[in-house]
């Protein structure tokens, strides 16, 4: 008995796996089944494709066949009215001929009666069969109307495929004929500037000619005067010599100083060519102590107004407006940076340069 109790209290697996196996083939059976019916439907599908394409295939036939057909009734068609036409001639002719005769002229009025009536019949006939043959072209070009899109994209391609192959070809010939006429252009251009420096170089010469007449000859009629110099190109005037301290009014000796300086470049002027382009340039400058008062709020305004009125009495000398500069620095272009008295009266000036514009 104690053994019987040991084997009935041992588990028994077994209706559990063969549970599980039969759930397992009853999945794979399904799956077979779904499987198999859409490789039937699939091919159900596949072939009613294939069959309407084989009906619309063989529709397409029977109408080119039926084209056919149409296409000849109506050729036999216009030989009939064509031969009635020629018979119809031939008995019109008859009866004018034959019109002394009243019985056979009215016989053959009749037959011509008949025959135009036949014709008429005839020419309705072929007019219903070019319509129908029409109807059949329509339905016929609607089923090439597929390929022949197709070509038609085809030809297309390659027009605009050889269009593009043309512009390119044109596109490299202008670019060659632009690279050519750019090296040709180089050249001029390289010699007109040669050319040109040439001539720049001849008028700046003679510029400088007459620039060394023009100190040369202000260095004769202002003398040897320690306030009066020559610094590079240009004729310096201390201010003192021209103006009253902290005033752009001329004085009575900076006039006559400015009058012979106008004479005598007045009689250069009318030596200098008409081609070359020069001008005076008055320059005026200040120390660098502020001023500011009613009549000026700046060295800047100072200077400004100095070389302004030196300007102004030169043109009532006689000089032409158009070859006059008026320019003021203020105390921004020193010669002299020193603080002391001698330093600051040489910053107070004015310069003549005479240049080209």
């Amino acid at each position: 008995m104690s053994q019987r109790r040991g084997r009935q209290a041992a588990p028994d697996i077994w209706p559990g796996f063969v549970d599980v196996i039969s759930s397992l083939l009853i999945l794979i059976l399904f799956l077979l089944m779904i499987f198999v019916l859409a490789q039937f439907f699939m091919g159900q599908a596949l072939s009613g494709r294939d069959a309407a394409l084989d009906r619309l295939s063989h529709q397409v036939s029977e109408l080119a066949d039926l084209l056919s057909i149409e296409r000849k009734a109506n050729a036999d068609l216009r030989l009939n009215l064509t031969q009635l036409s020629s018979e119809l001639a031939n008995t019109t002719a008859k009866a004018e001929a034959l019109q002394s005769t009243s019985e056979e002229a009215q016989r053959l009025n009749a037959d011509v009666a008949a025959l135009r009536a036949l014709k008429q019949e005839l020419e309705r006939r072929i007019s219903e069969m070019d319509a129908a043959l029409g109807e059949k072209d329509t339905a016929l070009a609607k089923e090439r109307h597929l390929s022949e899109e197709a070509r038609a994209q085809a030809a297309l391609l390659n027009q605009q495929l050889a269009a593009i192959k043309a512009e390119m070809a044109r596109l490299n010939t202008a670019l060659d004929a632009s690279e050519k006429l750019a090296e040709d252009q180089k050249i001029q251009i390289a010699n007109l500037g040669q050319r040109l420096n040439q001539a720049l170089a001849s008028k700046v010469a003679e510029l400088a000619r007459y620039r060394s007449e023009f100190f040369g000859r202000l260095r004769a009629v202002l003398g040897q005067r320690a306030d009066i110099r020559i610094q590079g190109d240009r004729f310096v005037f201390q201010s003192e010599v021209l103006f009253a301290q902290g005033s752009a009014d001329l004085g009575e000796d900076g006039k006559r100083q400015l009058a012979q300086l106008g004479q005598t470049l007045a009689e250069i002027s009318n030596k200098i060519p008409n081609d070359i382009d020069w001008i005076l340039r008055i320059d005026g400058h200040t120390d660098k102590v502020p001023i500011s008062n009613l009549q000026f709020r700046s060295n800047w305004e100072l200077s400004s107004a100095r070389a302004i009125s030196v300007v102004r009495f030169l043109i009532d000398q006689g000089l032409p407006a158009n070859r006059l500069v008026a320019a003021g620095f203020g105390e921004y272009q020193p010669i002299d940076t020193g603080k002391s008295d001698a330093a600051l009266r040489r910053n107070r000036r004015i310069e003549f340069k005479l240049t080209q514009r």
